[in-house]
């Protein structure tokens, strides 16, 4: 905890290749060759060592026999071959056991062994791919961590001499090419070089990634110079790249360096947005900085208390955003915080802050280009059309996902009775959007008469929407929820690939604040307050009771207040009381 007579207190918490050989015996590199092996780099005797010699596992230039010369696809013996002979050709190619004998060094990190492989392969006409040659410079740009110099210069010295055979053959490179000769030119210590590939992968329409920009940002902020690291960030946030907490942390501690007081506060003000919580490295820095005489001299004596209290409240609070206010000694020291939020060094109860609407405008932005390339445009762009026709909704349910909370098989029963419940606690009382697959709501339990009229009633109300045939209705659910800025129900962790597309510095923050997983707490409730109550009923107060539980979590409330739940508000007020994991109080009024 960090404070300041009469200004201002900062909280930051902090957080207190095994590989296996077989005995399979590994088919030859090459076909149609000599015995003799090629040597067309000497090595030194420490380095010929490193290389594999088992006769069982040793990669050598013995002939292929007739039978396994690959044929070219488009050839006419090719067409009269088995999808399996095919794949069999291709697999035991020159090509193919080139490839697999890479993978196999690049498991292992043998960066020795490939560079001898590729050796062999030019001097014998082996063609190499891009996926060779990826390889190839991935191995060089790790040699590193090998920790033997010779190693490591061999390595260097090769990566440059593969980058530019690349080129020479007319292979097309890709981001994990630039990206590995960006940190090859780092571990050169040459930065500028590494930028220059970052700006020459972008002006050749590929899209650079956060991993690309490391070595370059590093690589400046290892050599102190502050101009050129912030270029790199520049062209980072220019090409919608976002930093995360290493990238962040290596300016926020260049800047201290230099003593630039400005870009200290913003990378503050960025880790603060962007990192849940610091790590033990980015916990020094920041100490670092208030303990020095910078932090005790930077800060306005006279500011304008308005504007303070109206930046604290645009900004979501914890952020005002009119720099540093104040001048005298931190006090700095590391506390805790009790499960009610209160800090035990000052006393003070942190408060909750909100996501930036900007923030959530720009994921929303990122996450239509996503869906419209992954699937068929003009069905993403109708239902952003039927959304803004009969949106706003409360609450977004994603209905699949819902409806097979407790069952083996697709239940409505169960599905309706959470629509219900988001309906009672709705301010104005108004269904939530229902995301189904258009098979959901055409064949199976949907052909049930209750169910059809259900189905029915839900379009009439313009609640539902059912996404088309080989679609993912995954980017559908999530974009009505985040662009209508509401609740999502859904039981999906959101884990798999198509989420990690979506970044992993907003989207987290995001999900914590909006979604609501409806089985959270499902208990049975007490024979007592169920007296006089039907099945159905019973159902929808044990499964309103896990909601309200839910969202109470979710915003940290400390007191639930029922207004106007008529019978239902005793009951529902009874059994949060009885399964609720908040400890709230409930009040009836």
């Amino acid at each position: 905890m960090l404070t300041r007579a009469r200004c201002l207190s900062f909280f930051f918490a902090k957080t207190p290749i095994l590989c296996h050989v077989g005995h399979t015996r590994l088919r030859p590199l090459l076909h149609g060759c000599s015995h003799h092996h090629f040597k067309p780099t000497t090595y030194s005797p420490y380095i010929k060592d490193r290389i594999f010699m088992n006769k069982s596992a040793h990669f050598s230039n013995l002939a292929l026999s007739a039978t396994n010369k690959y044929i070219p696809e488009s050839s006419a013996a090719a067409k009269t071959m088995s999808n399996k002979a095919r794949k069999k050709a291709r697999r035991e190619s020159p090509e193919g056991v080139l490839r697999f004998k890479l993978d196999m060094c690049s498991k292992r990190g043998d960066v020795v062994e490939a560079l001898r492989l590729y050796d062999e392969a030019r001097s014998l006409g082996v063609p190499l791919s891009q996926h060779n040659y990826n390889v190839l410079l991935y191995l060089c740009s790790c040699s590193g961590s090998n920790g033997d110099e010779n190693v490591v210069n061999l390595a260097l010295k090769r990566g440059f001499e593969i980058f530019k055979q690349m080129g020479v053959d007319g292979i097309e490179p890709n981001e994990a090419t630039f990206t590995s000769a960006a940190r090859l030119a780092c571990a050169m210590e040459d930065p500028e070089m590494a930028f220059n590939l970052v700006k020459q992968m972008k002006s050749c329409g590929i899209p650079p990634k956060l991993r690309s920009y490391g070595p370059p940002l590093f690589g400046f902020c290892k050599k102190g110079d502050a101009n050129r690291a912030y270029e790199v960030d520049a062209h980072m946030v220019e090409s919608g790249v976002v930093a995360e907490e290493p990238e962040l942390c290596a300016l926020l501690g260049l800047s201290v360096e230099s003593r630039w007081v400005d870009q200290v506060y913003e990378m503050m003000h960025r880790l603060r947005a962007s990192v849940r919580q610091v790590s033990e490295s980015t916990a020094e820095v920041v100490e670092r900085w208030f303990n020095s005489e910078d932090a005790a001299g930077v800060g306005e004596e006279n500011w304008d208390v308005g504007k303070v209290r109206e930046g604290v409240v645009k900004g979501g609070g914890g952020w005002h955003g009119q720099g540093w206010l104040g001048k005298g000694k931190w006090k700095v020291g590391r506390t805790e915080m009790d499960e009610a939020g209160v800090c035990q060094s000052c006393g003070e109860k942190l408060v909750g802050i909100d996501i930036d609407p900007r923030e959530t405008e720009n994921f929303a932005s990122s996450l239509t280009k996503l869906a419209c390339q992954r699937e068929v445009k003009a069905d993403f762009v109708q239902f952003q059309e039927w959304l803004q026709w009969h949106g706003p909704f409360d609450a977004v349910v994603d209905g699949a996902n819902v409806s097979l909370i407790n069952q083996k098989s697709f239940s409505f029963f169960e599905l309706n009775s959470v629509v219900n419940c988001l309906r009672q606690i709705s301010p104005s009382k108004q269904l939530p959007l229902v995301i189904l697959h258009r098979s959901r709501v055409t064949g199976g339990p949907a052909q049930n008469p209750n169910n059809e009229k259900l189905i029915q009633s839900w379009k009439k109300s313009g609640a539902l929407y059912a996404t088309p045939a080989g679609s993912n209705d995954d980017w559908y659910w999530l974009y009505a929820a985040v662009n209508g800025n509401c609740l999502l129900v859904t039981n999906d962790e959101m884990r798999d690939h198509l989420f990690q597309l979506l970044g992993t510095s907003f989207f987290p923050r995001w999900k914590e604040k909006h979604q609501i997983l409806p089985n959270t707490g499902m208990t049975s409730l007490d024979s007592v307050l169920t007296q006089g109550m039907n099945m159905k009923k019973k159902h929808e107060v044990e499964v309103l009771s896990a909601v309200v539980d839910s969202i109470a979590n979710s915003v940290g409330a400390d007191t639930i207040v029922d207004v106007g739940a008529g019978q239902v508000g005793p009951v529902l007020s009874s059994s949060v009381f009885q399964f609720c994991t908040c400890d709230p109080n409930v009040e009836t009024a």
